[in-house]
């Protein structure tokens, strides 16, 4: 399949944090900030801005791709089907962590990941004010910095830390060690890939948020799968999403939840 330079698209991510977003933050007016479907889901002119700006650069560095962003899949919900198709298809979150980023905290990401019939094939995770990125290529592995990722080791339950991206990952609090809530997708996946974080459960698989991500955790040793047991897909599914260190701790999360 066409591919792209994992550094050049990373470079990419970091030139367009550097002139669309970081000049924006903590400098937003009230007028640059505006409400999707409700106060929980924002838009700012730095995500506009910088979906805008990558979708023109990352389908200008692969020839024949195109671009799915989650701004322009909320103006035309049709895009998304681009996914399935044969054409490589660049899935873009401009700004994960809006909330955040609106009310001037740390923690917010850029995402990009790169999708060919249904599959994710690379992917990237930015964090602008950390500095820290990582990239994973599938079946070769992922890397933060020249050194390569490796998620946490499989072991019982009650050892380990997680992130419910999910109001029902409640369930397991008494089951595990803490559960660690973030406003970032994207920032929870950087400190899976690194060992900071050893589970995360979600429910709204937004592609933008978990495309990239469940490659990078996979490459780094991570274990993952639909709460079907399916493994996941960046497509539409109503079923959740849960990644562990390994096949034992996921069995034992997974049976927290109903059946």
């Amino acid at each position: 399949m066409s591919a792209a330079d994992p550094a050049r698209v990373a470079a990419i991510l970091a030139e367009t944090a550097q002139e669309a977003v970081l000049p924006r933050f903590r400098h937003l007016t009230p007028g640059d900030i505006h409400e999707k479907t409700g106060p929980a889901d924002l838009v700012t002119v730095a995500d506009t801005e910088a979906e805008r700006m990558l979708s023109v650069r990352l389908t200008d560095l692969l020839p024949g791709s195109a671009a799915v962003g989650e701004e322009a899949v909320a103006a035309h919900p049709e895009l998304i089907e681009r996914l399935s198709g044969a054409n490589p298809v660049w899935v873009i979150d401009p700004v994960d962590g809006t909330a955040l980023f609106a009310k001037g905290e740390a923690g917010f990401t850029m995402i990009v990941a790169l999708v060919r019939e249904g599959r994710t094939r690379m992917g990237w995770i930015h964090e602008p004010l950390a500095a820290r990125t990582a990239i994973a290529t599938e079946g070769e592995g992922a890397w933060m910095g020249g050194r390569p990722l490796r998620a946490s080791a499989d072991r019982p339950i009650a050892e380990l830390v997680g992130a419910p991206l999910w109001r029902k990952g409640r369930i397991l609090e008494g089951a595990v060690r803490r559960l660690d809530y973030r406003g970032s997708a994207g920032g929870a996946y950087l400190d899976l890939a690194e060992a900071k974080l050893d589970f995360l459960v979600a429910r709204r698989l937004n592609p933008w948020d978990h495309a990239a991500g469940v490659l990078i955790h996979g490459e780094a040793g991570g274990y993952g799968r639909l709460f079907d047991g399916k493994p996941y897909r960046p497509l539409p599914t109503l079923t959740g999403l849960l990644l562990a260190p390994g096949p034992r701790s996921w069995a034992e999360l997974r049976a927290r939840f109903d059946p």
